[in-house]
């Protein structure tokens, strides 16, 4: 017998999903039991996933209805949730029903959106739909890592994409109370953001060799970033949101610029040692480029101040620190893991 954690991935045949197979593949302490799809049943994962072949060879993908059958009762699981936002937390509320009817203690990570606020009238406002399970809300914490030491809740919400390079960005700043708690963020996006199911905004020929704006000021993310600068900083924060679809598949690059009279090289040494003791990110020299951290859970970071205006610059890839990485961090820190485990491998380079 594996003394690995058996890992199970719902909505296994997205990108996100993919990215997680493809993470705990690799994974010293995780394995395999099921990656369930509803449109992707009982196909093996390399019809969806090509450069999955190798790694996960002889792995199929389970039916929704059919994966619990694969766990034994009184065991440990590691449940990664890549469903879409709204369906999500049924999905778990009804695993978790089956699970704790089999005595499996259960760890969930989930990378949709229903797990992102504390409220749910706050999240039905903001996504404008009845939330799945609100009886499992004080369940879950939702924050990067990087800003929570000590989680009290069984489960995890991991933060949007664009809210993890932004936080990553501001609340250092907000925190150190040398700003104002008001920050003006522009983002740019990779085309895996939007999904594997293909749209207007995403169809190669608008996107190649473009660059636009889209949602601005309106986007959903701004009032998940305030919510969650708040709590790591305690400072209640405005926060100004203009996103844009970029000519690229992967990687997240925004611009943070707030008003604070402060040196750079204090700001710089803010940044440092608010993160000196985290593996994933780095205060970087010049500007953080994206071909850097593409395909790594690495965040890179750099800031610049002119006097009385601050810039603080953040790279990572949305489909790793942006959802399945920085998943798989909040899952081995939840089951007492090195928070490294499974993480690490070298990125390719000039993707």
């Amino acid at each position: 017998m594996s003394d690995k954690i058996p890992a199970v991935v719902l909505g296994a045949s997205g990108y996100v999903g993919g990215e997680l197979l493809r993470l705990i593949a690799a994974h010293p302490d995780l394995e395999l039991a099921a990656a369930v799809s509803g449109s992707a049943a009982g196909k093996p994962v390399a019809t969806e996933f090509g450069h999955l072949s190798q790694a996960l060879a002889g792995h199929a993908f389970t039916a929704p209805g059919e994966w619990l059958d694969k766990l034994e009762a009184g065991g440990k699981l590691a449940l990664f949730s890549a469903a879409p936002h709204g369906a999500s937390a049924g999905v778990i509320a009804g695993a978790l029903e089956s699970l704790a009817a089999r005595d499996v203690r259960t760890h969930v990570v989930d990378s949709s959106a229903d797990f992102r606020y504390a409220s749910q009238d706050r999240y039905e406002d903001v996504y404008g739909t009845t939330h799945g399970a609100p009886q499992l809300l004080p369940e879950f914490t939702c924050a990067v890592p990087e800003h929570t030491d000590d989680v009290a809740t069984a489960h995890v919400g991991h933060p949007g994409c664009f809210a993890t390079a932004t936080l990553l960005a501001a609340v250092p700043l907000i925190r150190s109370g040398l700003s104002d708690a008001e920050v003006f963020v522009s983002g740019v996006t990779g085309s895996t953001g939007s999904g594997k199911s293909p749209q207007a905004g995403t169809h190669h020929p608008e996107r190649n060799s473009n660059l636009y704006a889209y949602k601005p000021l309106a986007h959903r993310h701004a009032p998940e970033v305030a919510a969650l600068t708040e709590a790591a900083s305690g400072r209640p924060t405005r926060v100004h949101f203009v996103p844009h679809s970029g000519p690229f598949a992967r990687g997240i690059h925004i611009t943070l610029q707030a008003r604070a009279s402060i040196a750079e090289t204090e700001l710089r040494e803010i940044f440092e040692k608010a993160y000196e003791h985290a593996p994933f990110v780095e205060v970087v020299s010049g500007t953080p480029r994206l071909k850097n951290v593409v395909a790594s859970n690495m965040c890179h970071i750099s800031v610049a101040s002119d006097g009385d205006g601050v810039v603080v610059m953040s790279a990572i890839d949305n489909l790793m620190k942006g959802a399945a990485g920085g998943a798989v961090q909040w899952m081995n820190r939840l089951w007492g893991l090195p928070e490294t485990a499974g993480l690490t491998a070298a990125a390719p380079g000039w993707t």
